[in-house]
């Protein structure tokens, strides 16, 4: 039987500080997949005069966390790690916590969405430094960085449908 061996990640990274962002990553990776799972479920459920608007602009948003997810789980993999891949990995490591809820306005969906986006900045913002300064990671920081703009971009167009 032919045995596959995976090539030694070299880039110049400590394996072990490498594991170490890999965690960071994989926490984030969790996060994001209970945010996506919420983005969509609102999608779906939201009702009211601002269905129309309301319903495409979760629409967007769940399309960029798609694209967001598949480049954590890349970089993680550039990493020499492995990205979590099932519900239950993702329920297990994420901050965010699933609120199943059964009837809330859009407002409240977008209270919500705001929180959870506003969360995952302040994730990043303590990250950054540690992938950056503790484990010599300047790629994965850069990349965190764009996540972070990106989040904050998103709770910007949230916060301004709550106005």
């Amino acid at each position: 039987m032919h045995q596959s061996r995976s090539a030694k990640v070299s880039i110049g990274l400590d394996s072990s500080m490498s594991k170490a962002t890999v965690a960071i990553l994989n926490t984030l990776l969790a996060d994001m997949h209970v945010l996506y799972v919420r983005t969509r479920n609102f999608h779906w459920n939201v009702t009211g005069d601002r269905f129309h608007s309301l319903h495409e602009f979760f629409e967007k948003l769940y399309e960029a966390q798609a694209e967001e997810i598949d480049e954590v789980a890349e970089r993680i993999r550039s990493l020499g790690g492995r990205p979590l891949g099932t519900m239950d990995e993702f329920i297990k490591n994420a901050r965010l916590k699933e609120h199943p809820e059964s009837d809330l306005s859009a407002s409240g969906m977008l209270t919500q969405l705001l929180a959870d986006h506003e969360e995952i900045i302040r994730d990043l913002r303590t990250a950054i430094p540690t992938v950056n300064d503790k484990h010599a990671d300047l790629g994965t920081a850069d990349f965190l960085t764009g996540l972070m703009e990106s989040h904050e971009k998103s709770a910007w167009m949230i916060r301004s449908h709550l106005q």
